[in-house]
């Protein structure tokens, strides 16, 4: 996952060392109740949208901008929840920790067609709530979609 210029002159000061991120996910779903997940190029798991806000930038415009860089799609998004505490903390194969605090929206598509972006995402993909079980994703999303009961323990 590409690293925001922000948090790059961040790390330059504290290191590999905990950052707290405020984040976005965005949960869209169509009129047969799926919900739109991504395979992160990085780790190629199943993830939820979402990245971070950027400094001046409301959760909002970021959960509308996450999804349009990761997705190609145009959203209106209302917020669901926030969530955080261990099981969004995440250290990276660099050694880099962070512990997300993300705003959680809910979203309805208004244009676009999906498709991965080739570079964040490699695939897009609508998937029944019944189908996130069985699929292999990502620990944040795991934890996130258990959060809301989309998947049970």
């Amino acid at each position: 996952m590409p690293i925001s210029p922000y948090v790059a002159k961040l790390r330059e000061v504290v290191g590999n060392d905990l950052l707290l991120l405020p984040s976005v996910s965005i949960l869209p779903r169509d009129e047969k109740g799926r919900v739109l997940l991504v395979t992160h190029a990085d780790a190629g798991l199943w993830g939820i949208i979402g990245g971070t806000v950027e400094p001046d930038e409301s959760p909002e415009a970021a959960a509308i901008r996450e999804t349009k860089e990761e997705t190609g799609l145009d959203v209106a998004v209302s917020l669901r929840t926030v969530l955080g505490g261990p099981e969004y903390r995440v250290t990276y194969p660099n050694g880099d920790v962070g512990a997300f605090v993300i705003a959680v929206y809910e979203a309805h598509v208004t244009g676009g067609e999906p498709a991965p972006d080739g570079d964040e995402t490699t695939a897009v993909e609508w998937f029944a709530l019944t189908e996130l079980r069985g699929l292999d994703l990502n620990p944040l999303a795991l934890a996130l979609l258990r959060d809301l009961s989309y998947i049970n323990t």
